[in-house]
């Protein structure tokens, strides 16, 4: 069997596009708000990369939180408020995307280098359907159009779970897992890959953890660039990550990294979603 990599399956925000993955954060804050609760940066941006609805559900349950909903609202944060919030977020986000839908530098040649080599792409999210119909024409646009999206609410469970990573890989045809390479931002991201058994590539300096701008970024000295990295890629390792790089834009020397660890005989191995 050959150890060439078949197929790399790429996370949207922070990944491939919107440098620092603030569409969402900014949608998250604006909804509690509308029912009278500020949350802070922090806990909007704490479980990013799950499917929204969970998102939202471990945000209300953040202490301080719960205790504003349940002093705005009298009563505590359950289904029925996750339920109204969602169906103001969802609108918020889809508005917000068409704002942060650049794709981030380096993308595009790793994508004519994945081409050239015959690796075919994927792509896997935690932004639902709605959303993406708003995002995906405007990443084709300028040419990230993966043969598959798998959206969150597509199927039973999200991410950490395995089961959008393994539609992706059966809806291309892709096996086995270990010829899979999966690139996201945040850790349900990474555990998903794990979960399915494919290669995790977190990425530190373009997504959610670190979550600035390619401006920002760029005005950061190389300490305080490095101190972002080091948190970001230490909360991508303990989620299981193989691989930590700056960017998608390192993707061919991940690749090679990878190709090479397999001829030697590993495996990514196979880690289960809590």
């Amino acid at each position: 069997m050959t150890t060439q990599i078949k197929a790399v399956i790429f996370d949207w925000a922070g990944t491939v596009l919107d440098h620092g993955s603030r569409a969402p954060m900014g949608a998250f804050v604006d909804a509690f708000g509308q029912f009278g609760v500020t949350i802070s940066i922090a806990d909007a941006r704490g479980p990013m990369g799950m499917a929204k609805r969970d998102h939202i559900r471990l945000v209300g349950s953040v202490p301080a939180v719960a205790a504003a909903w349940r002093a705005q609202h009298g009563r505590d944060f359950d289904d029925a408020a996750i339920d109204a919030i969602f169906e103001v977020f969802e609108p918020l986000n889809v508005a917000a995307v068409e704002a942060h839908s650049a794709l981030i530098p380096g993308v595009r040649a790793a994508l004519d280098w994945c081409a050239a080599r015959g690796i075919r792409i994927g792509s896997t999210t935690g932004y639902t359907r709605p959303i993406m119909q708003r995002l995906a024409p405007l990443a084709a646009a300028q040419g990230f159009a993966p043969e598959v999206m798998v959206c969150a609410g597509d199927l039973a469970a999200g991410r950490p779970a395995p089961l959008q990573m393994w539609h992706a890989m059966a809806a291309m045809g892709i096996w086995p897992a270990s010829r899979v390479v999966k690139l996201d931002d945040t850790p349900p991201g990474i555990g998903e890959a794990r979960a399915a058994g494919c290669w995790a590539v977190g990425v530190a300096l373009t997504g959610n953890i670190a979550g600035l701008d390619a401006d920002e970024l760029a005005a950061l000295d190389p300490s305080a660039r490095d101190t972002l990295r080091r948190a970001a890629t230490d909360s991508l390792l303990r989620a299981g990550a193989h691989l930590v790089v700056d960017s998608v834009a390192d993707l061919p020397a991940v690749v090679e990294l990878i190709e090479a660890r397999l001829a030697a005989g590993e495996r990514p191995g196979l880690l289960e979603a809590p």
